[in-house]
């Protein structure tokens, strides 16, 4: 165990079975956490639900559609239910459907992108919230992507989104404060995940292409941004709310 800072602590996860998301499960229950899993994959969601029961940690599995609200009231609920409280949430679940120009996008792929993207979070904070109010305070995380705070060509609904979710998370940092809930945005690079292999880094030349992006000329690994995610979720953060904060090998810098 690296260490205890979230002995006694429950944190929800979202898009928990893979890439960024799990290895924030990993870190967490590593660092004594219970964690609450959602994801919409059930077997992908069951095992790592079972590696960290086998690493000796504490997990609970609940298939998750973050797009429908009951799912994630449901997910919230049962954290406290299984654990008996809630003291963090990372809202990472999110993806690109709509690809090309602005014209050529049709109101489907624009209202998929906001939804995965913005409302989902939306649905988190407001079952979120009160249920960290109910424990005395908590922390919460949204995962904007640099895509929150800087424009890129061909996924103007994905951007749109993760725009909203830094402002969404200003607001809601600003109406949670007084009851010691701290609310926060992650800006993370590219992150050599299996959605990223899939896609930009598919081949030798798209990877070097997004590595060039970010001055530290390489993408990040899984486990770096666990280790910051679980800074801003832990009390060592406890000053740090309504922040849009960077971990992108300076992609945001140039």
């Amino acid at each position: 165990m690296t260490n205890a800072r979230f002995d006694t602590k429950v944190v929800l996860i979202t898009g928990a079975t893979s890439g960024v998301g799990a290895a924030v499960a990993r870190r967490i229950a590593a660092e004594g956490g219970a964690v609450a899993l959602g994801a919409r994959g059930k077997e992908a969601g069951d095992l790592m639900a079972a590696e960290i029961h086998a690493a000796g940690g504490r997990a609970l599995f609940i298939p998750t559609d973050v797009t429908v609200e009951a799912d994630v009231e449901r997910l919230t609920a049962a954290a406290i239910t299984e654990f008996g409280r809630l003291d963090g949430a990372f809202n990472n679940a999110g993806a690109v459907n709509a690809f090309g120009a602005v014209q050529d996008i049709d109101e489907a792929g624009w209202r998929a992108d906001l939804e995965l993207n913005l409302t989902a979070v939306y649905y988190g904070l407001r079952h979120q919230v009160p249920a960290l109010a109910a424990t005395g305070g908590g922390a919460i995380l949204n995962n904007a992507s640099n895509l929150g705070v800087v424009g890129m060509a061909q996924v103007a609904p994905y951007v749109a989104a993760k725009h909203g979710v830094v402002g969404l998370t200003r607001a809601v940092a600003m109406e949670a404060a007084d009851r010691s809930i701290r609310v926060n945005a992650l800006i993370s690079g590219a992150v050599d995940t299996p959605a990223f292999r899939a896609s930009m880094g598919a081949t030798p030349e798209g990877e070097a292409a997004i590595a060039a992006l970010h001055p530290l000329g390489r993408i990040a690994r899984p486990e770096e941004i666990a280790a910051f995610c679980a800074y801003l979720l832990s009390d060592e953060a406890s000053f740090v709310t309504g922040a849009a904060l960077a971990i992108d090998g300076g992609f945001t810098a140039r």
